[in-house]
């Protein structure tokens, strides 16, 4: 029997079908099932396609860094205002500004570069099972629908598969871990546009990246009492991706201080080629109760 369509996949791929409002200006809407604040990988992702639908096709990505800066209200639509930086044969720089009214919400930076043959290396993917032999996120959950209802609740368009345990089984069982892998895949069909392929991973980069922040002091979401807000999250895209097919998310966290916490990550293909390289950080409170 074939899988039911996943409405959660056809909002995201609506959303990130911006509309063109004037010359480099677009418009962006947001899925019915939102966070009180707009989601961050949502806002990368509008703003890495904002960015792309004015640069030549030839040439590819080279690097995304964005700013955020007020949380957006996912009542109202995104103003996204490109700025045409610098452009090349073989090179292109755009700024966007993501604005709701007066109110400037994110600034990102993207940098395009076709580079030609050259010196290649790459770190090596760790050792982890196939994903078609892994649970569904979904069956992960169950169980703990009362404690992650904001995961339980959220729009699910990419399909997950934790190699590890998630951060909520692994509080229930009282392990600790100081990284995360998880498979993804878009669980939909993607259209042949190496924009979009590349806008769900950048919109998957904001998933999963500061958990290794909680799981190596054996914490979770939802049974300790913290609060998360990504500050800055940047990509480096090292190979073309298909998203379409399975890419493995490696994370890990090397420093948290000041309230402040950083996650870093590479995706991977299932040949174990380093397609892209993440690092976020994040602003995060941990308000420890009486009984730990």
């Amino acid at each position: 029997m074939p899988a039911e369509p996943n409405t959660d996949f056809d909002e995201l791929l609506a959303v990130l079908d911006l509309k063109a409002s004037d010359d480099d200006v677009f418009v962006g809407s947001h899925p019915s099932k939102t966070p009180l604040r707009t989601f961050g990988g949502q806002l990368m992702a509008q703003s890495f396609v904002a960015a792309s639908r004015t640069v030549a096709e030839h040439l590819p990505p080279g690097a995304l860094s964005v700013h955020f800066i007020n949380g957006g209200d996912p009542a109202r639509d995104i103003e996204f205002r490109v700025h045409r930086l610098r452009d090349e044969r073989r090179f292109a720089n755009r700024r966007v500004d993501a604005l709701q009214g007066d109110t400037l919400v994110a600034t990102a930076m993207v940098s395009y570069l076709s580079g030609g043959r050259g010196l290649e290396h790459g770190v090596e993917a760790p050792a982890v099972a196939d994903p078609e032999t892994l649970p569904r996120v979904r069956e992960v959950l169950k169980g703990y629908e009362e404690v992650v209802p904001s995961f339980v609740n959220a729009p699910h368009p990419i399909e997950w598969r934790y190699d590890n345990d998630p951060a909520w089984v692994m509080r229930d069982k009282g392990e600790r871990l100081a990284h995360n892998r998880v498979w993804m895949k878009a669980d939909g069909v993607l259209p042949e546009d190496s924009v979009l392929h590349t806008a769900l991973m950048v919109y998957s980069s904001d998933t999963t990246v500061l958990d290794s922040i909680i799981t190596t002091h054996g914490l979770s979401w939802g049974f300790d009492r913290i609060f998360a807000a990504s500050a800055n999250h940047t990509l480096w895209f090292h190979r073309p991706v298909r998203f379409d097919d399975w890419v493995l998310y490696s994370t890990s966290s090397p420093v948290a201080a000041d309230s402040r916490g950083l996650g870093t990550g590479h995706f991977f293909d299932r040949s174990g080629q380093l397609l892209a390289t993440v690092t976020q950080e994040g602003v995060l409170k941990y308000f420890p109760s009486a009984n730990r």
